[in-house]
C-alpha cells in the first residue's frame, strides 16, 4: 500500500471523522459521527500495518511496544489537528486507532454545556468528576473548563494526561502538562510529588486505581480545585465506584472525605445531531449541596438522584431534562434521545407533555 499515515489522517478530518482504525486485512476504516464506515482505499497487509504505525513512532517507543504489546501516545499534524493513539497487538498483527483531537479548544458555550460548569471550574478548591463512557466527549468538555479558568484567572494549571490530548497555551493562568511515559511514570507518581509544584489546580486524565484516587482527593482536600475523570454513567454509580475501590474498612472515611470535598459530577453521553451533522452531548449535572454531601456520608447515594431532579436553583439536572430539552429544542430526534434515556417511560412521559 503507497498510501501513508498523513494522507489517511488528513482524509478522516476532511470527512469530519473522530477515529481511524488501522487493521490488518480490512481497509481503514473511519468513526464518522457516531458510525463506522470502510473507506476506499486499499485492505492493509500486516506490514502495511506495521510501516503505518511504525511512521509516527521512534526507537524508544517502538521497543516499548515490542515489550508490553499496548502502547499510547499523541501524534500531531500541524495546522490540522492532534491524535490520540492507541497501539496493540491483535492475531499477531499491529493494529491501531487514532482519535482526532482539534487544535482549537472549543469554549463551554460552543459546546452548549449547562452554564453552571463556568461556575463549577471557577471554585477555589475541591474535586470534581467529568464521567461517562469511552469516546462520549469528557476530555472536550474538560478542555473547555480548564480553558475558561485559563481565561479567568490568575493560577497554576498541572494536567497529568495518558496522552496529552489538547494543548493548552498560557493566557491568564500557566499552565504545565504532564504525559504519562514521557514526563512521569504514572498518575499516582506525578500526584506524590505536585504538592510542590504549587498547583492552584489539577487535571488528573483518569482515576485508574485505589492509589491514584486516594492521592486525588487528598490533594482536593488540601485546597485545590481537581478534575478527574471515571467511566460511570451517573453521580450515584460514580460515588459508589469512587468509594468501592477501598477496603471496606476505609470507606466510612471515604465517605466522610467525599462528602465534604466533592463539589460536582458531570455525566455526559454524545447523540446525533437533528439539526445539521455532528454530534450533541447531553449532560447530568450533580451539585454538592450540603443536603447531597449528608446522603454521601450516610451511604444513601441511591436518593442523590431525587435531589439532581429537583436541584435546578443549584444549576442541577438529570440526563433526561436535558434529553426532553434537547428534543423540545430539535436538536436531536425523540428516538435518539429515547434510546439514551434513563427511565424511558418517565422519559415518555415527559416528552408526551411536549406535544399535548
Amino acid at each position: 500500500m503507497n498510501v501513508d499515515l498523513d494522507t489517511l489522517l488528513r482524509e478522516l478530518v476532511a470527512n469530519e471523522g473522530s477515529d481511524l482504525h488501522v487493521k490488518a486485512g480490512e481497509p481503514p476504516v473511519f468513526r464518522i459521527h457516531g458510525d463506522l464506515k470502510r473507506t476506499d482505499f486499499p485492505v492493509l497487509t500486516e506490514e502495511d500495518t506495521r510501516n503505518l504505525v511504525y511512521s509516527i513512532t521512534n526507537e524508544e517507543r517502538r521497543a516499548r511496544f515490542e515489550q508490553m504489546m499496548e502502547l499510547d501516545m499523541s501524534y500531531e499534524i500541524r495546522g490540522l489537528s492532534r491524535f490520540r493513539v492507541n497501539v496493540f497487538q491483535q492475531r499477531g498483527a499491529i493494529g491501531a486507532v487514532l482519535r482526532a483531537i482539534p487544535i482549537k479548544i472549543q469554549t463551554v458555550d460552543d459546546l452548549m454545556m449547562p452554564q453552571v460548569c463556568k461556575e463549577i471550574s471557577m471554585r477555589p478548591r475541591g474535586l470534581v468528576l467529568v464521567t461517562g463512557p469511552t469516546g462520549s466527549g469528557k476530555s472536550t468538555s474538560l478542555a473547555a473548563m480548564i480553558d475558561h479558568i485559563n481565561i479567568q484567572k490568575r493560577c497554576h494549571i498541572v494536567t497529568i494526561e495518558d496522552p496529552i490530548e489538547f494543548l493548552h497555551s498560557d493566557k491568564l493562568a500557566e499552565i504545565n502538562q504532564r504525559e504519562i511515559g514521557e514526563d512521569t511514570h504514572s498518575f499516582a507518581a506525578a500526584l506524590k510529588h505536585i504538592m510542590r509544584q504549587n498547583p492552584d489546580v489539577i487535571l488528573v486524565g483518569e482515576m485508574r486505581d485505589l492509589e491514584t484516587i486516594s492521592l486525588a482527593i487528598t490533594a482536593a482536600e488540601t485546597g485545590h480545585l481537581v478534575f478527574a475523570t471515571l467511566h460511570t454513567t451517573d453521580a450515584p454509580q460514580t460515588i459508589d465506584r469512587t468509594i468501592d475501590v477501598f477496603p471496606p474498612e476505609q470507606q466510612e472515611q471515604i465517605r466522610t472525605q467525599l462528602s465534604v470535598t466533592l463539589q460536582a459530577v458531570i455525566s455526559q453521553t454524545l447523540l446525533p445531531r437533528a439539526d445539521q451533522t455532528g454530534r450533541i452531548a447531553a449532560f447530568e449535572i450533580m451539585v454538592a449541596t450540603p443536603a447531597v454531601g449528608a446522603l454521601i456520608r450516610e451511604g444513601k447515594t441511591h436518593q442523590i438522584y431525587t435531589d439532581i431532579q429537583t436541584g435546578a436553583e443549584f444549576g442541577m439536572q438529570s440526563l433526561d431534562q436535558h434529553l426532553v430539552n434537547l428534543v423540545r429544542r430539535r436538536l436531536v430526534t425523540y428516538e435518539h434521545a429515547l434510546a439514551k434515556s434513563q427511565n424511558p417511560k418517565d422519559f415518555e412521559q415527559r416528552c408526551a407533555r411536549l406535544y399535548a
